[in-house]
């Protein structure tokens, strides 16, 4: 007759009397020779001489109940469980908490115990060295060491790198503003004494456990980052632009659930989401060559090149549509028209006038029903045209000029472009403007 222990207290936890349906209580019997699964029985249903398909009252059975020694003759095996689980719930150290739990033994026998027999004992400790060493040994080949760098980078605070970095410090392992950065003030005035009533002394114990949970969180946020590589976004930011526009929607709006599940399993699935868009294009690519009766790649390349060709030949047929977008400009028109006479008389098209930015002039503002207008003259109106600025900001720029020209007794080029922060271009055109026209004079 064997003696064994194989659940916990809770009776949901144990399986259920195949006689009775019943849950099984300490001691129960085991059929030795039924199983899998295991053939289990109550007292009273074993008393009976309860037989079920294969099972004979006459088998051998073993006596299943916890309640004998393991490694204390004062300490049952029931007792052994229900202290390994209070110390799990309760926390180390917190022997008052873990006695009041299993109701059977005191804190001083319950700390006696625990520290003898599963913190000091050595059998434990040469059985646990023992499966470090296998398995240390057995991942010896494929393990990849890892060493911690002698001199680890330290950005100067609000540099670039540190910016960039998001305030990161490689040589503490930490931000130098934390996630919920004033966590602490909570517990900056926070006393334990002894003649606390119940209530304080559980609200404060309710402000520690707050306090800890803000710290999970800080520390959550901390591997999310880290495991991620999120800590530099400017090579982060990098990584992003390798795919295409549609894939880098697909990864901003994915980045939130990139906390649920792991880095590589993240990185898999933007991956495989990228291939998915290749693929789609390819197998469009390969539709519109078999709309167009192509079965081969040698076709396809010579579609391809008359294709481009195609396309380059419409855009040089529609130059005169951009005509339209200029058609304030005279010289603009002149240019336009004669470049399409050039093509179409078959000569090689003139180049338009570049300008000395290189860049091709903008037509000029219409001023119809824009605020301040009817408080410009005709010249002043020419001037925001061509400088393409609304009324508005060129009267309170010309304000400004004025004013100033008057404390100074003269405006130099220098002392305008300081006073107003536009285009220097367009200073030095309303600067002339103002000369020309007397508002101002030269300092």
């Amino acid at each position: 007759m064997d003696r064994l222990g194989s659940f916990s207290n809770d009776p949901s936890d144990k399986p259920p009397c195949r006689g009775c349906s019943s849950y099984l209580m300490e001691p129960y019997i085991k059929c030795a020779e039924c199983g899998p699964p295991p053939f289990f029985l109550c007292l009273q249903c074993f008393t009976r001489g309860f037989e079920y398909k294969k099972h004979q009252s006459d088998h051998t059975y073993e006596i299943m109940t916890s309640d004998f020694p393991v490694l204390d003759p004062s300490w049952t095996a029931q007792e052994e469980m229900a202290l390994l689980e209070a110390v799990m719930d309760c926390g180390f150290g917190n022997w008052q908490d873990v006695a009041n739990q299993m109701c059977t033994k005191t804190k001083e026998e319950c700390e006696k115990h625990y520290m003898k027999h599963f913190i000091n004992n050595p059998l434990f400790a040469s059985t646990l060295l023992n499966l470090k060493q296998a398995e240390e040994a057995k991942t010896a080949d494929t393990a990849i060491p890892f060493h911690s760098t002698d001199d680890p980078p330290r950005p100067t605070f609000d540099s670039l790198l540190s910016r960039d970095m998001a305030g990161y410090m490689p040589a503490r392992a930490d931000f130098i503003e934390e996630f919920d950065n004033y966590a602490e003030w909570d517990l900056r005035d926070i006393d334990f004494v002894e003649d606390d009533s119940d209530i304080l002394h559980a609200l404060k114990m309710a402000v520690v456990d707050i306090y800890h949970s803000r710290l999970k969180e800080r520390q959550r946020r901390k591997k999310i980052i880290r495991d991620h590589g999120l800590i530099n976004l400017r090579k982060f930011q990098l990584m992003e632009r390798r795919y295409p526009k549609e894939v880098q929607d697909l990864y901003e709006t994915m980045r939130r659930f990139a906390r649920i599940v792991g880095p590589v399993e993240h990185d898999k699935f933007i991956e495989s989401h990228a291939l998915e868009f290749e693929l789609r294009r390819e197998i469009k690519r390969l539709q519109e060559y078999r709309t167009a009766g192509i079965t081969n790649f040698c076709s396809a390349r010579t579609y391809d090149h008359l294709k481009k060709t195609r396309e380059e030949e419409r855009l040089k047929r529609t130059m005169l549509s951009e005509v339209l977008q200029y058609i304030q400009d005279s010289s603009a028109c002149q240019q336009w028209l004669r470049r399409q006479a050039d093509i179409d008389s078959g000569l090689s098209p003139s180049l338009p006038v570049a300008s000395n930015s290189g860049r091709r002039s903008a037509p000029p503002l219409n001023l119809t029903g824009l605020p301040g207008t009817e408080k410009l003259n005709e010249k002043e109106k020419e001037l925001c045209q061509m400088v393409r600025l609304v009324p508005g900001a060129y009267l309170e720029y010309k304000s400004a000029l004025l004013n100033e020209c008057n404390k100074q007794g003269g405006l130099r080029l220098a002392q305008a472009r300081a006073l107003i922060k536009i285009d220097v271009n367009k200073t030095r055109k309303i600067y002339d403007f103002l000369i020309r026209e007397g508002y101002i004079t030269k300092g």
